[in-house]
């Protein structure tokens, strides 16, 4: 009888959140019911669109602005960057 046996389901759901958290999320949590309600990929769009531009058309070091902007916005959203 090899293997992992399982005790309960409450053993379950606590490996899988250790599982998804070491995954890599990169949620803020400050208080209770505090995670980020999207994926961090589809968080603030329009400073997204803004910085990558101007990467493409300045270079990364001439957008530092831009960069700053969507980072705060990713904050406000309860990412931590």
């Amino acid at each position: 009888m090899g293997g992992l046996q399982i005790q309960n389901s409450s053993s379950v759901v606590s490996l899988q959140s250790q599982k998804d958290h070491q995954q890599g999320s990169t949620a803020v949590t400050t208080g209770p019911d505090s995670k980020p309600k999207k994926k961090i990929c589809c968080a603030c769009p329009d400073t997204k669109k803004l910085r990558d531009e101007c990467i493409v058309e300045h270079g990364e070091s001439a957008c530092e602005k831009w960069i700053e902007a969507h980072r705060k916005c990713l904050r406000a959203e309860g990412f931590n960057v």
